[in-house]
Formats: structure tokens, C-alpha cells, sequence
């Protein structure tokens, strides 16, 4: 098998190529692309074959051919491109790359905004859901979308999140004669119907309500929307947060998110990590929403479903906290079990006897190494005459660690 060439087309066609590309194209006897590339060279002397959705054909001819073989591609072709599964597939060696200007370098070029801070994303044949998690926890992001998962189901998304402080530059067909950039903001885009070939670019317009609020590690009650007794109070909070043993890149499960507080503060201390407030209470959805909206929360989505029935639609946490178990407590962990890796942690905040005794057997049965806290918190009453302190009921902290 001869070398293959791989070679990037720019967004303004042939006059894009280098050099050496074109020199390579010149003297190989084979050309694969799709049409449009194709299209660029109609006085190739040899042979044309049309590359579209038929790779496993076309890795096998690759893999017998012994005549100089050219494939061409949009852009990078390393940058969500034909590479990636052309590595998979044949030796590095085998392969020459020869990038190009990708479409989001000349979106934002044309913009005149650096890009080197930006989240790169791609949403083609994949789900809105996690492509909305990393564009929320970033300023700047380029998205390149499907005709399912168009810059309006982005924007809706993000919209139905709160997310929606950004401003949006929907950039199509460039480099073309229908070129257009459609600047607008996140709720402009659910009005506007895409062309087939955009990129989308997301700038976070920063909103500093709530930014000055936030100290490391916490943050007075009173700031948080909550109902009466659904809210991890901040001294128990700063111990659940020490206890969990956060790494940046971590996963954690917030189970029970009651008004979100744990997930709050856990975003600042998972700069690369994710995090899944788990609530089902109609009563706290709108307070964890509020919550989030107001500290600007990045890495945390809220799930609104019942625990553990959602558990199979998250990743493999590896850390979780369960503020909350609706009477399902021993299934909870039974699945947690499941996925936890070794040296994980699950943290409990209990404040019945029942969940301690229960908590308590299951992970003794479970082999973990199990650790328990009493915590009593009293605070004075600013408004009385007399200094007094107010007592609030104990809190057991259950750590357990997965041997």
C-alpha cells in the first residue's frame, strides 16, 4: 500500500490549495472526495472516485491500491474531518495530512475575534444534550450542526436551561457566493431557520449578577432560592464539599438536589468536571433553575427525573452526594454500586436515624470503609435583645468509600 494523501480544501475552493497540495494532486493517479471537491479539479487525468457515505468500501480499495491515491477533504481534516477515522483504520505512517483553513478559522476571521479561547464542537449525528453542557461551561464556543440539530434546537435548549446569555453568529455558506453572518443573540436563533452549511458561534455575554457572591466555599443560605428545610445549610454544605474529596475533572451525581446549593459550589471546584443535579420535587425544579441562572453555573445541568430510574442516562460518576432519596434510598445506592469505580465516594447528608441505620448496613454489606460525622450547628439570632443561639437538628455526614 502506497502512501495516501490526505489534503484539506479550503472554504474558497481550488485558490485555497498550497503549493505542495497541488503539486501532490498533479501527479496522483487516484482522487477521492465528494462532489464539490471533485468538482474543483475538472482536468484531473486520472481516476475520480466519489467518497460519501461509503468508508468501508472505500478502506478496503485503500487498503489493495498501489497507485498514488489522494483524498480530499473540508477544511482540516483532522478538525471533525475524514482523519480521525482514517487513523482508526490504517497505520500513522500510512498517512500524509495536508491541512487547510477549517470553516470555523474563517468564520472567525471574518468576525475578527480570536479563537484560540473558543470550545470547538460538533453536533452532526449526535445528541443536543452534551454538546449544551461544554458550550455553557465555556465564554466562547463554535458549534457545527445537522439538519436535526440546527442552531435553533441548540438555542432552545439553552433556553430552556436559562443559559441564554450569549450572543450568536450564525455564519453560512462561507466562503461561497450566498455567504451570510446573521449576528443576533440565543433567542434570536429560534427564529431563524439555518442553512444547510453554518457554523455557530457562542460568546458569553457575562451577566455579573450573582458573580460577586460566590466565595470558594460557602455561600450564606439567604442568597439561595429554596424552600424552608430543602436547603444544605452553608456550614453543612463546606463539610459535604471537604468530604466529597473534589478532583477538577471529576463526575458527580447530586442526588437529591433539593435547591441546588451542593451543585453550586461543586462548580467551581470541577473547572473540567461534570456535574447532575438530580431532583424530581416540582417545588425545587424552579429553585435549582433560579440558582443556577443567578451564580452562572458552567459544568452543572439539572436532571428532572426520578432516582435511579435516570441513572442509565448519565456517566459513571465518580463522586456522589445524596442530599435527598425520596424513600428510595436502598435502591439508590444498590445502583450507585453498580457504577462507582474503586476509590470512589458516595457522601450522604442524613438527619433520620433510619437513613443513618440504613446507609450504614448497606455499605457494610457492600465491603466499603465507612466514615460518619455528627454535625450541630447553632447560630445566634442578630434581631433579639440577648445574644441567644438557635439550634438546627444534627446532620450525620456518611462518607463511604468503595475499596
Amino acid at each position: 500500500m502506497k502512501k495516501i494523501y490526505v489534503v484539506g480544501a479550503g472554504v474558497q475552493g481550488q485558490e485555497g490549495f498550497c503549493g505542495r497540495a497541488l503539486e501532490i494532486i498533479g501527479r496522483s493517479q487516484i482522487l477521492m472526495g465528494g462532489a464539490e471537491h471533485l468538482a474543483l479539479f475538472p482536468e484531473f487525468a486520472g481516476e475520480k472516485v466519489l467518497f460519501e457515505d461509503n468508508f468501508a468500501e472505500i478502506a478496503e480499495r485503500l487498503r489493495q491500491e498501489d497507485r498514488t491515491t489522494v483524498i480530499l477533504a473540508s477544511g482540516d481534516p483532522l478538525f471533525f474531518g475524514v482523519g480521525r477515522r482514517l487513523l482508526r483504520n490504517f497505520p500513522t505512517e500510512a498517512l500524509e495530512f495536508i491541512p487547510n483553513v477549517s470553516s470555523v478559522q474563517y468564520a472567525f476571521a471574518k468576525l475578527g475575534e480570536p479563537w484560540d479561547d473558543a470550545v470547538f464542537l460538533s453536533v452532526k449525528g449526535r445528541g443536543i444534550a452534551e454538546a449544551v453542557d461544554r458550550i455553557v461551561a465555556n465564554d466562547k464556543a463554535a458549534v457545527l450542526t445537522d439538519p436535526v440539530n440546527t442552531p435553533a434546537a441548540i438555542a432552545a435548549e439553552m433556553v430552556r436551561r436559562g443559559r441564554d446569555g450569549y450572543a450568536a453568529y450564525l455564519c453560512e455558506n462561507l466562503g461561497g457566493t450566498e455567504e451570510r453572518i446573521v449576528t443576533t443573540d440565543v433567542r434570536g436563533l429560534l427564529e431563524i431557520s439555518a442553512a444547510p452549511l453554518n457554523v455557530l458561534i457562542l460568546i458569553k455575554e457575562f451577566d455579573a449578577e450573582g458573580e460577586n457572591l460566590m466565595p470558594v466555599l460557602g455561600i450564606p443560605d439567604e442568597e439561595f432560592a429554596a424552600a424552608h428545610k430543602l436547603i444544605t445549610r452553608q456550614e453543612i454544605r463546606v463539610v459535604t464539599l471537604a468530604k466529597l474529596r473534589l478532583r477538577h475533572d471529576m463526575v458527580l451525581w447530586d442526588v437529591g438536589s433539593g435547591s441546588g446549593s451542593v451543585s453550586v459550589e461543586a462548580d467551581r471546584l470541577l473547572p473540567n468536571g461534570r456535574i447532575f443535579a438530580i431532583e424530581r420535587n416540582p417545588r425545587c425544579l424552579d429553585f435549582i433553575k433560579q440558582n443556577f441562572r443567578k451564580f452562572n453555573v458552567r459544568r452543572a445541568c439539572l436532571v428532572e427525573a426520578d432516582a435511579p430510574a435516570c441513572f442509565d442516562d448519565l456517566p459513571d460518576p465518580d463522586r456522589v452526594f445524596i442530599g435527598g432519596s425520596g424513600g428510595h434510598l436502598w435502591e439508590i445506592l444498590q445502583r450507585v454500586d453498580e457504577r462507582l469505580p474503586a476509590g470512589g465516594r458516595v457522601v450522604i447528608n442524613a438527619i433520620t436515624f433510619d437513613t443513618l441505620t440504613a446507609a450504614s448496613e448497606f455499605f457494610a454489606n457492600a465491603g466499603y470503609q465507612l466514615d460518619i460525622s455528627t454535625i450541630n450547628v447553632a447560630r445566634t439570632r442578630p434581631a433579639t435583645e440577648y445574644k441567644m443561639f438557635e439550634a438546627y437538628d444534627p446532620v450525620y455526614i456518611i462518607v463511604a468509600i468503595k475499596e
